[in-house]
């Protein structure tokens, strides 16, 4: 037994690692650095400043021309009474379900003959009425879009009486 204990030798104390790893760790992080200072440097190069754009002088106001009515100037909106196309306020409103998601709607209303005001905010009423009772999953997806457009034009022509040719949708928003 004596033998067994004289043949063990002390075993040596660890050296410790801590200092290499945190040596090893600067390192790499100094050649991660000076590789994306390099890399940032040639980018940089690449991307081009815009050019500065000159505040041009707002225009005046629109001179009042007779009977008090208002000139527009610039370039014509293509949703006006002469092209028979009428454009209606936004509508908001909440689904019936689920009752937290809204529904933002701009709906011009092209007209066969002459626009009529009464008519068109006739129409606005009855597709606030209406996005009241939809829910969201009757109009998700790009074929519940169609069915919304189809439902809005039956609507329109059922409460005109085929005044109204087509309903157009500017804007579509879901919150």
């Amino acid at each position: 037994m004596t033998d067994l204990l004289e043949t063990e030798e002390p075993q040596p104390k660890k050296k410790s690692t801590l200092v290499p790893t945190i040596a090893i760790v600067a390192v790499l992080t100094a050649i991660a650095g000076g590789g994306g200072w390099f890399l940032g440097g040639m980018l940089a190069q690449q991307v081009t400043p815009a050019p500065a754009v000159e505040k041009k002088p707002e225009p005046a106001p629109a001179a009042e021309g007779e009977g008090g009515e208002k000139k527009e100037e610039g370039l014509p909106h293509l949703a006006t009474e002469e092209n028979g196309v009428v454009q209606l306020e936004p509508i908001t409103s909440n689904l019936a379900f689920p009752a937290d998601r809204w529904v933002r709607l701009e709906v011009a209303l092209m007209f066969r003959e002459k626009p009529d005001e009464k008519i068109a905010e006739a129409v606005h009423q009855d597709i606030l009425m209406y996005l009241r009772t939809v829910t969201l999953q009757q109009i998700e997806g790009p074929r519940g879009f169609q069915f919304l457009k189809s439902d809005l034009q039956e609507r329109a022509d059922i409460l005109t009486e085929g005044k109204v040719s087509n309903v157009l949708i500017r804007a579509f928003v879901i919150q």
